[in-house]
């Protein structure tokens, strides 16, 4: 029986989340939710709901779903919002925001702000865009299908075991002796699984009999990988290969051939592709058009005198004198 890529899993369990957080969304959800609701309070500032709803937008979009699930990140996004805001009037009771500097530092950051708040709007835009034009873009996906269905198959797998000689435990030269004797026995006649329960370093080989499953070429560290795909016969056993873990013995386990999908299993993942190309390319669109706007002018002579030079001959007579026989530090 085919297994699914590692990959693949890891996106079947993401799309099972999302669909849990969904539903415990639904279940929880209440008619209302008061934006001025107190969460936590002190006596310099309060922190409402409305307050932490705003901070939990700074968060990555694919982190927010699950961010209220620990009761300890919820507890400790609220503490952090009140510090900040505590903090932010004891500032102004000193008076900090009436400073000259001051004012042009807060003028500047809230420049950044709106600027970002412009960029989130053009990327928001981009995606109702594309969105109302679902259908074009699904019939410009199956092309894109179709011009390469190998790029969206479940790639070719190998099943492999081994019996890891770590190279923090042993020196590169005692590893490699270990691993050479290991792979005597086996040719002895000894059993690989039973060996790598006795003697790996892997500590997952005393439950697993050093089995490492089925990966495709490009997720294992490449050494492994090649030594493992240079095996030919299902039981065959590799000289000692060394890794980025340390040695190894690795015996091929089987074989998975590529499995092809079909459009409509490989169809939202292009689009999701599309979808995020499509708002790179017009927030970066609307970044260039300033970026190279003709009206641009640079004061070249207040620039030039910003820039701090190093007289070399100065800098080399800062340098300690190196040590007598000795050469001068680096």
């Amino acid at each position: 029986m085919n297994r699914l890529a590692p990959w693949n899993r890891r996106r079947a369990r993401e799309l099972l989340l999302a669909a849990v957080l969904a539903l415990c969304s639904a279940a929880s959800a209440q008619p209302t939710i008061n934006p001025d609701e107190v969460l936590v309070e002190n006596k310099w500032a309060k922190v409402t709901r409305a307050d932490y709803e705003i901070e939990l937008q700074r968060l990555p979009p694919d982190l927010r779903g699950g961010f209220g699930t620990n009761p300890r990140r919820v507890s400790e996004l609220a503490s952090r919002i009140l510090l900040a805001k505590s903090l932010a009037v004891q500032a102004r009771d000193a008076g900090l925001e009436k400073d000259a500097t001051n004012q042009q530092r807060l003028a500047l950051e809230l420049d950044k702000l709106i600027g970002g708040l412009w960029i989130a709007k053009i990327e928001e835009d981009a995606a109702r865009a594309f969105d109302a034009k679902r259908a074009q873009f699904e019939a410009v996906a199956r092309e894109v299908y179709l011009t390469d269905r190998k790029k969206y198959e479940i790639p070719e797998q190998v099943g492999a075991s081994h019996i890891l000689f770590d190279l923090k435990k042993h020196t590169r030269e005692e590893g490699l002796e270990l691993a050479r004797g290991a792979k005597a026995k086996i040719a002895a006649g000894a059993d690989f699984g039973q060996l790598a329960r006795e003697i790996s370093d892997d500590p997952t080989a005393t439950k697993n009999s050093g089995s490492v499953g089925y990966f495709a070429k490009t997720e294992m560290d490449p050494a492994f990988s090649s030594a493992a795909w240079a095996l030919v016969k299902v039981g065959d056993v590799s000289d000692p290969v060394l890794s980025s873990f340390g040695w190894h013995l690795i015996r091929l386990d089987g074989r998975h051939a590529a499995v092809p999908r079909n459009f409509d299993e490989v169809k939202e993942s292009i689009l999701v592709e599309m979808r995020k190309k499509y708002i790179d390319e017009q927030r970066d669109a609307a970044v260039r058009g300033i970026v190279i706007d003709a009206s641009t002018k640079s004061n070249a002579a207040a620039l030039d005198a910003l820039v701090v030079r190093i007289d070399p001959a100065l800098a080399k007579q800062a340098l300690p004198e190196p040590p007598a026989g000795g050469v001068a530090p680096k």
